[in-house]
C-alpha cells in the first residue's frame, strides 16, 4: 500500500501561487462592519461612536407608510379655444327684449372660464394634497384647489343666479330654454392620465428615504444596551453608509498583508483538503486543474457580487458548484471542496452566514438527490428541492431576526433564479469534460448502455464473455458500494475490460462452440500467448473507438502482472523449464485505485467460481479467500491505494453476493399419475 506524501513537482504549486495573487485582488479594499446584531440581544461589543456624519434610512415600513400617503393629484390640460368659441356663441345668439343682459353673460363667462371648467370634479380624499389638481395653461403650470374650478353644472348655476338679479325669475326659463344659453358652457379643462401618472411617479421617487442625520461623535449604542428597534434602524444606516463610503484608516501596507495573509489561508486550506481526500490527484493534472478552476469560479461571483451589488448573492447558484465537482469526484471530496468554496461567500458577503448556510445546506442536499434526479425535465426536480431547502433555511434565520422580515419576498425571487439556473448552467459540464479531458458521471454512464455498438458487438460476436461481462459489472457493483468507490467507473470499466476478446472469441473456453477445442493442437506457451493477447487487442479496440483512458486503464490493469495459471502449471507439469516461463505473464500494470482493484478481484472471482461444482458457504469462502490472498502474496495490489480493512470487507460483500447468486432452488415435486 502505497503512503501519502507531498507532492513536489514545481508545476503543482504554480497554479496554487497564481490562484493565492487572484484571491488577492478579489479581496476588499475597505474594512468590513465587523458587528453582528438583531433586535432583543443584548449589545456585547464595545461602545459604538460615530465617526462621520451619516443618514438614519427609514425601514421598509416607514417607507411603505410614506408612499401609501401620496396621493395622485389629477392632471389637467386648459384649452383656450373653448372660451373663445363660447364667445362667438354668444355673439350669435339672439337675446331680444333682453339685449341689455348681454354684458353681463359675456363678464360672467370670462369670470367662469378664467378659473376652467370640467366635466365633472375629481375625486376626493381625505388628505390635503388630495384636493388639489394640476392645470397646465400654455407652458405655466399651477396646483389649483379643485372646489375653486367650476364643473358645467356648477357653471350653469352661477350664471343662472348671476341673470337672476337682471331678468325676472318668471322669465328666466323661458329665457334659457329659447335662447338654449347652457350651450355657452362647455369643459376647457382635460384630463390627461398619463401625464397623471407621470406626475405621481415622480412624487413617489421624491420621497425621502432618509429620516435625519445622525452626527459624528455620537454614541450609537452603548456596551449592555439593548438592541432596540430604533438602534437596528440607526446601526442598519451606520453599516450602510460605512461599506459604500468608508476606506481604509490604517497604513495601506497593513490592509495588502492582511489580505494576503487570509488569501494564503484559503489556499493552504484548499491544497490540504485535496490531499487529504486524494492525494493521487496532483498527479492527474487535469483533475488537479479542473479543481482549482471551480474553486477560482465561486470566489470571482462572490468578490464581483460584493463589489458591485450585493444583493444578488442570493441569485448566485453556488448549488452548482457542488454538481460541477459530482461530476467528476466521488461525494465524499465534492462535499469537503464544495465547502471551502463557499468561504469567499462567507468572507465578502453582507451576510454571509446565513448566505453560507443556505447554499450548504442546499447544496448538500442536491449532491444526494442529484443521482436520482439527472437526466431530462428530472433536473428541474432537483432545482426544485434545492429552492425548497434554500427557503427553508431562509425561513428558518427570520425566524430567529423576527417575522417581520418575512416580508421581504425579492430574496425567495432571488433563490427561485438561482435554482433554475442549476439547470441552465449545468450543460457547461460538457464543455469542462473536453477542455480538461475528463470523463463524467453522466458520460460513464452513457459508455454504460449496452445498446452501445462497442458493446453490442461483443454480445455478438463473444456472448459468453458478454455474460461474464455483466456478471463481473454487478459483483464490481455491490463490492464498490461498500468501500464507498466509484460507482460509475466500477460499472463501465467491467462491461469493457475484456472487449479485446473480440478479436479471437474461440480462444476463451465461455465462448468455445460446441465440439470446438481452439486450444488443442496448441503449446501451453501458444496457448497462453493467445490468451493474453486480449489486453493489447482490447487497448487497440478502445483507441479505435474511442474510450477515455480510465477506461483503458481497466483494461491494462484487471490481470496486472499475473500468468495464465492454467497453461503455466501445464506447461510446468510437463517438465517445462521453470527458468523459461516469461512467456506465460501478462505484460499489464498492477492496479492503483480502489476501482481496478475491485475490478481484478471480482474478474478472477467470478471466473474462478463457474467452476465450483458445489456452491456450499464453506467452497465459496475458500475460494474467495485463496484467491484474494494470493494477489496480495503475489503483490498485485502493492501499488493500490486500498487498506486491509477494505479488502475484508470486499471478501464479505464477494462472499455474500456469490451466495445469493448460486443459492439452490427447490426442486419441484411431480404430480402423482404423470409421467
Amino acid at each position: 500500500m502505497e503512503k501519502k506524501y507531498f507532492p513536489k513537482k514545481f508545476r503543482v504549486y504554480l497554479p496554487l501561487l497564481l490562484l493565492l495573487a487572484l484571491l488577492v485582488v478579489l479581496m476588499p479594499r475597505a474594512s468590513k462592519f465587523n458587528y453582528d446584531y438583531k433586535k432583543g440581544d443584548t449589545w456585547m461589543y464595545e461602545t459604538l461612536v460615530s465617526q462621520f456624519d451619516f443618514p438614519i434610512l427609514k425601514t421598509e415600513l416607514q417607507l411603505a407608510e410614506d408612499l401609501s400617503n401620496v396621493s395622485v393629484i389629477p392632471y389637467y390640460r386648459h384649452d383656450a379655444s373653448v372660451f373663445r368659441r363660447s364667445m362667438d356663441l354668444l355673439g350669435n345668439t339672439d337675446l331680444g327684449r333682453y339685449e341689455f343682459i348681454r354684458p353681463r353673460i359675456a363678464s360672467e363667462l370670462t369670470e367662469i372660464y378664467s378659473k376652467g371648467v370640467v366635466s365633472a370634479a375629481p375625486g376626493q380624499k381625505d388628505s390635503a394634497a388630495s384636493r388639489l389638481m394640476i392645470v397646465q395653461r400654455d407652458r405655466r403650470i399651477d396646483k389649483v384647489p379643485v372646489v375653486e374650478v367650476y364643473t358645467i353644472e356648477s357653471a350653469g348655476k352661477q350664471l343662472y343666479g348671476s341673470l337672476s338679479s337682471m331678468v325676472r325669475r318668471s322669465d328666466m326659463d323661458s329665457l334659457f330654454s329659447r335662447t338654449d344659453l347652457s350651450r355657452l358652457i362647455e369643459p376647457d379643462l382635460t384630463y390627461d392620465q398619463k401625464a397623471t401618472d407621470l406626475m405621481h411617479k415622480e412624487s413617489l421617487d421624491n420621497i425621502s428615504k432618509t429620516r435625519g442625520v445622525f452626527r459624528a461623535g455620537q454614541t450609537i449604542i452603548s456596551n449592555g444596551d439593548l438592541v432596540t428597534a430604533e438602534a437596528v434602524q440607526i446601526l442598519d444606516s451606520y453599516k450602510a453608509e460605512y461599506e459604500a463610503s468608508v476606506g481604509y484608516y490604517g497604513n495601506p501596507i497593513f490592509l495588502w498583508v492582511g489580505n494576503i495573509l487570509i488569501s494564503l489561508c484559503l489556499v493552504i486550506l484548499l491544497f490540504l483538503a485535496i490531499y487529504y481526500c486524494n492525494w493521487k490527484i496532483f498527479g492527474e493534472f487535469n483533475k488537479y486543474l479542473y479543481l482549482l478552476l471551480v474553486f477560482s469560479i465561486a470566489a470571482i461571483g462572490a468578490s464581483l457580487a460584493a463589489r458591485f451589488n450585493p444583493e444578488v448573492f442570493y441569485m448566485l447558484p453556488f448549488a452548482l458548484v457542488a454538481l460541477y465537482l459530482l461530476a467528476f469526484f466521488k461525494k465524499r471530496m465534492v462535499f469537503i471542496m464544495y465547502f471551502i468554496s463557499l468561504l469567499p461567500a462567507l468572507l465578502l458577503a453582507p451576510d454571509g452566514v446565513e448566505l453560507f448556510m443556505i447554499n450548504l445546506v442546499a447544496g448538500t442536499v442536491g449532491i444526494f438527490v442529484f443521482e436520482k434526479f439527472n437526466r431530462g425535465w428530472l433536473q428541474f426536480v432537483t432545482a426544485f428541492i434545492v429552492f425548497f431547502v434554500m427557503v427553508f433555511v431562509w425561513t428558518a434565520f427570520r425566524f430567529i431576526e423576527g417575522l417581520d422580515s418575512l416580508h421581504d419576498y425579492s430574496v425567495v425571487i432571488d433563490m427561485a433564479l438561482s435554482a433554475l439556473l442549476l439547470v441552465a448552467g449545468y450543460p457547461l459540464i460538457y464543455l469542462f469534460e473536453k477542455l480538461f479531458m475528463l470523463v463524467s458521471a453522466s458520460k460513464l454512464v452513457e459508455l454504460s448502455d449496452t445498446s452501445n455498438k462497442l458493446l453490442r458487438m461483443l454480445a455478438d460476436k463473444a456472448p459468453g464473455t458478454f455474460q461474464h461481462s455483466l456478471q463481473v459489472m454487478n459483483l464490481a457493483d455491490a463490492a464498490a458500494r461498500s468501500i464507498d468507490a466509484y460507482v460509475p467507473l466500477v460499472r463501465a470499466g467491467a462491461l469493457y475490460h475484456d472487449i479485446g476478446k473480440i478479436a479471437n472469441p474461440q480462444c476463451f473456453t465461455e465462448n468455445e462452440a460446441p465440439g470446438v477445442r481452439f486450444h488443442a493442437d496448441l503449446s501451453p506457451k501458444e496457448s497462453a500467448q493467445e490468451i493474453i493477447r486480449h489486453v493489447s487487442d482490447g487497448l487497440a479496440l478502445a483507441d479505435k473507438y474511442g474510450l477515455p483512458q480510465v477506461l483503458k486503464d481497466f483494461i491494462q490493469t484487471h490481470h496486472g502482472t499475473t500468468n495464465t495459471a492454467y497453461f503455466y502449471n501445464k506447461y510446468l507439469n510437463e517438465g517445462g523449464d521453470p527458468e523459461d516461463v516469461a512467456d506465460f505473464y501478462y505484460d499489464g500494470v498492477k492496479p492503483t485505485t480502489k476501482e481496478q482493484v475491485i475490478l481484478m478481484l471480482c474478474d478472477t472471482i467470478e471466473a474462478a467460481s463457474r467452476s465450483l461444482k458445489d456452491y456450499s458457504q464453506e467452497n465459496i469462502s475458500a475460494l474467495v479467500d485463496r484467491i484474494i490472498e494470493g494477489k496480495v502474496d503475489d503483490c498485485q495490489l502493492s501499488n493500490a491505494d486500498i487498506s486491509l480493512r477494505e479488502l475484508n470487507i470486499l471478501k464479505d460483500v464477494i462472499k455474500s453476493y456469490l451466495m445469493q447468486m448460486h443459492h439452490s432452488r427447490v426442486a419441484y415435486p411431480k404430480r402423482k399419475g404423470r409421467k
